[in-house]
């Protein structure tokens, strides 16, 4: 099965292709957020490289959030309308348990916290146990990064952090006792391809925002109604 993977919930924007054959390429685009202008040349440059036309692509899997709210919208419609061009297959996936998927493959185990910026001073984060599978322990959540990293201060509770709200808000995860940190600012497009591979198609895809969007937000609290 041949697929395409879009992830657009961070800052950059990343795509992946899966052949049939077992081979994988992905492509990191550093857009700053310009996932409008980056993402659709993106894929059809991978696809040149790879040596596929749309038409040979069976199975779209799109990152659905949480994350940055523009850049999930182009995602998804771009990832609508290519499945929809090229007759294949449309499945969702998080953010969250993407960044899970992409732990769990470079071996780390035990109990792992999923951390993407959400700007304004908050975070998206879900808890995962990494065993002989990935196994999510709570639902995708908005908080204040300190409160995530509170949770895990208790001596003894051994944990991994990863995801861009790690990088992004440092301070409050190193000073957590018995934690590391797995580097993982975007959540791996070649993850999201082996994930999306286990999943049932989808009709249609509905984004995970968790919140409204910074313009929504800007805009009740400069009329006084947050």
């Amino acid at each position: 099965m041949n697929i395409v993977s879009i992830e657009t919930a961070t800052p950059a924007c990343a795509i992946g292709v899966g052949t049939s054959s077992g081979v994988e390429f992905a492509l990191v685009l550093e857009g700053e957020r310009h996932h409008t202008e980056t993402l659709t040349p993106g894929i059809r440059d991978l696809l040149y490289k790879v040596g596929l036309s749309a038409k040979s692509i069976d199975r779209v899997v799109v990152d659905r959030g949480p994350g940055l709210y523009t850049g999930l919208r182009v995602g998804i419609a771009t990832a609508l309308g290519f499945a929809l061009g090229a007759g294949a297959e449309l499945v969702g996936v998080t953010s969250l348990e993407v960044l899970a998927r992409g732990a769990f493959e470079a071996d780390v185990r035990g109990t792992l916290v999923c951390v993407v910026d959400a700007r304004r001073g908050e975070v998206f984060a879900q808890t995962f146990a990494l065993g002989a599978n990935v196994l999510a322990l709570d639902a995708p959540r908005v908080a204040r990064p300190d409160g995530v990293a509170s949770q895990w201060r208790t001596p003894g509770q051994v944990v991994t952090f990863t995801g861009d709200g790690v990088a992004r808000y440092a301070e409050a995860f190193d000073a957590v006792p018995h934690g590391s940190i797995f580097e993982q600012r975007v959540p791996a497009p070649a993850a999201a391809l082996r994930l999306g591979a286990q999943k049932e198609p989808e009709a249609t895809i509905a984004p995970l925002y968790l919140r409204e969007a910074d313009a929504v937000a800007n805009f009740a609290t400069r009329q006084g109604l947050a």
